[in-house]
């Protein structure tokens, strides 16, 4: 993993627009995107058409949801998209949210465990070529001819404590998800080197999602940050993440000006660029930066946060 790095979430419509906006970043000099796995578009088959037209830029999905595709079809599909982008593609697994496993007729009493399973299996045949598992409901057994001449991450997304601690375990790093800060700091890290100390191996990598609006407005970036965000506290697993993290408030429903706060980075871009800089000294390795633009041209603010991210990025390179 590239320690320091700063990419972006890309949020389009269309597959011809992701592939445009992950060439756009590239020449700007962002130094990695990210995709969801946000409908209606795959970021797996949109990840292997964009790199096959880019060279550089790091490519990421925050998250791949495990209940909807066999690990071994995974693991295929990670090797094809390395091939074209060699040591340029990381791979982020999540058994997502209850909500969205409701529309595929599944349910899973045991997430983690499940995650665990399925993060096995993949790093097993990406690694060896081979794969031999029955546990938690995922059943793979296979081999490659011969074992994948490619390397590529596999990151599970993480959000309590026991998904972090699984992360540190069994995971090439943990992605987490409008966390505030200071749960980073004092829960998130923790719990990963707890549970990588545990499996006897070295702590892995943090990627941490930072919301980032910039504006002079500070009104109009809170009001933008809540319109884009706002679902998420009104989900039960969020509001006890936040209520862990010492905002009980979110059982409410409702962000606060202090949760915006411990969450989000906004305000001018010299500011932007301090808080930016300061979540990565609290010890991710990474940030996956979901940029938010304010009415009435949103587009530019996101245009704004992305220039300056390529910005830092060069700060970086130079040093």
């Amino acid at each position: 993993m590239a320690e320091g790095t700063i990419g972006v979430q890309i949020e389009v419509s269309t597959a011809p627009a992701f592939v445009d906006a992950v060439q756009r970043a590239e020449q700007m000099g962002v130094p990695a995107v990210w995709a969801t796995s946000g409908d209606p578009l795959d970021s797996l088959a949109l990840f292997a058409a964009a790199a096959a037209r880019t060279e550089r830029i790091l490519l990421g999905t925050a998250i791949t949801r495990t209940f909807s595709r066999h690990p071994i079809v995974t693991a295929l599909e990670s090797i094809t998209i390395a091939q074209l982008a060699a040591g340029r593609f990381r791979l982020g697994l999540g058994a997502s949210s209850q909500r969205i496993q409701s529309w595929y007729g599944v349910t899973l009493a045991r997430p983690i465990a499940h995650t665990r399973a399925y993060v096995r299996a993949v790093k097993a045949l990406l690694e060896t070529g081979a794969v031999d598992i029955a546990e938690e409901g995922i059943v793979a057994r296979y081999r490659l001819p011969a074992p994948p001449q490619v390397r590529v991450p596999v990151l599970a997304a993480a959000l309590r404590r026991g998904a972090f601690r699984m992360s540190g375990a069994v995971a090439d790093g943990a992605i987490s998800w409008i966390c505030p800060a200071v749960y980073i700091r004092d829960v998130a890290l923790p719990a990963l080197r707890e549970g990588a100390a545990a499996a006897g191996r070295p702590a892995p990598t943090l990627v941490m999602h930072v919301p980032v609006c910039i504006s002079d407005d500070r009104t109009a970036a809170r009001a933008a940050l809540r319109e884009r965000f706002g679902m998420y506290v009104r989900f039960p697993y969020y509001a006890a993440m936040f209520t862990d993290a010492g905002f009980p408030e979110a059982q409410q429903g409702e962000w606060s000006d202090a949760m915006l706060d411990a969450v989000a980075v906004y305000g001018p871009e010299a500011e932007v660029a301090d808080r930016l800089r300061e979540r990565l000294a609290l010890g991710a390795t990474e940030l996956l930066v979901t940029a938010v633009g304010t009415a009435p041209q949103p587009e530019r603010g996101v245009e704004r946060v992305w220039r300056l991210i390529a910005d830092l990025s060069r700060e970086r390179v130079g040093r």
